[in-house]
């Protein structure tokens, strides 16, 4: 019997998945021939780039920019104690490595933009998106169908988490010379064609605001690692076309249909996408998508605001964050106002007080405080770095989330 090159070890150790007839050791070939890109190792390319590491993957990339930090530990589980203030890649390779040695790790240390997007996708023959902003998903999904690469998406926001894969579209195909992995002429949509364009602010906090449970990113990410074998093997039926959502709470899944936009800008009958682009900045606070020139936004250091909090005339302060964020921690005598209730809610605001804007991280705060300048506030800040710096800054002793 043929053993394309595996040694004793190699056949030994993925012996369980080579007696399954859809796989057997042409099979697994192909998975050692193939590369496999996956954007974040965090929540998401956590479970995923375990498992396929442990599956045979020869090659694996992985693109990220960011440290470990222990807020990260409840669900990456790549990581360790021992890794926290690490670049997660330098961690991730090494758990990776001493998990099966006879996978090649690359690691993109950089942030994914317009610029280096092509150069780094060019050397594999799928993506999986692990992304936590729109900027890059967006980026991602809009390279893929332009160079012809399988994307594998998945999202996940509290309790729920979506699975579903923008295939290739038409005669766009990936050209890694160096792969022998299967090309399927699949057809499927978009994330465009899901989702034309990114939310408001706003109105989809991200996880690091609204909260996720540690274990779903391990569901979501297993199924996008699922979904990635099973094209690379061309066996079974791929969620080309299907959107995969998960209700963790009801314990259910459920399965929503997607069609292919033909007025797509990205994957439609006439594309005017042609190259990658990084989206523009921030989009405007719902209510205000036409209001150009809008002022600079007022900002204060957390020093500033103490200092302004222990003066004889002390700021109204105003918290942005959800309800449930302020059962964690909050500074005194704040007012109260959800960012998604801000639009019908402002009046309550005095217009002729200082006001102070807090939220977790500083953005929630600075979109309420741009809104607050833009319906005649003229005394209106944001406290850079939000509730987080005043933690790490003014009081220690504070909890952190």
């Amino acid at each position: 019997m043929a053993t394309h090159g595996f040694t004793p070890e190699e056949l030994a150790r993925y012996e369980r998945q080579m007696v399954l007839p859809e796989i057997g050791i042409e099979g697994q070939a192909r998975l050692h021939e193939a590369a496999v890109l996956i954007v974040g190792a965090g929540g998401l390319g956590s479970p995923a780039a375990l498992y396929l590491s442990a599956t045979g993957i020869g090659r694996l990339g992985l693109v990220d920019f960011d440290r470990v930090d222990i807020s990260n530990l409840q669900r990456q589980v790549l990581y360790t104690n021992r890794d926290i203030g690490q670049p997660k890649l330098i961690a991730a390779k090494k758990r990776l490595t001493a998990h099966n040695p006879h996978v090649k790790i690359d690691l993109h240390e950089e942030k994914l933009v317009a610029e280096n997007v092509r150069r780094i996708f060019s050397c594999y023959d799928l993506v999986l998106d692990g992304t936590d902003n729109f900027a890059t998903r967006y980026l991602v999904n809009d390279t893929c169908v332009m160079m012809g690469i399988p994307n594998i998406h998945g999202s996940v926001y509290r309790f729920e988490g979506q699975v579903s894969v923008f295939a290739l579209t038409g005669d766009r195909r990936s050209t890694r010379s160096n792969s022998r992995s299967p090309r399927p002429p699949l057809n499927g949509p978009c994330y465009r064609c899901l989702y034309p364009e990114p939310p408001s602010p706003g109105s989809v906090p991200s996880c690091a605001e609204g909260g996720v449970l540690g274990i779903l990113p391990g569901i979501i990410g297993l199924i996008q690692a699922t979904e990635a074998i099973k094209l690379l093997l061309s066996q079974g039926d791929c969620l080309a076309g299907r959107l995969l959502v998960f209700d963790a709470l009801r314990m259910k899944f459920r399965e929503l249909k997607i069609t292919r936009n033909p007025e797509c800008p990205a994957c439609g009958d006439k594309p005017v996408m042609t190259e990658p682009a990084d989206m523009a900045g921030p989009c405007p606070f719902p209510g205000q998508e036409h209001e150009m020139n809008q002022p600079p936004i007022r900002e204060l250091e957390v020093t500033q605001v103490k200092e302004k909090l222990e003066g004889d005339d002390p700021p109204l302060v105003l918290d942005v964050r959800e309800h449930e964020e302020l059962a964690i921690c909050k500074l005194d005598l704040v007012q109260h106002i959800p960012l998604g209730e801000l639009e019908a809610r402002f009046a309550e605001l005095p217009d002729d007080r200082e006001i102070i804007v807090y939220c977790r991280m500083g953005g929630r705060s600075a979109m309420a405080t741009q809104f607050l300048q833009s319906q005649g506030y003229e005394n209106v800040y944001n406290m850079t770095g939000g509730i987080l710096a005043w933690s790490a800054e003014i009081d220690p002793t504070m909890a952190q989330y």
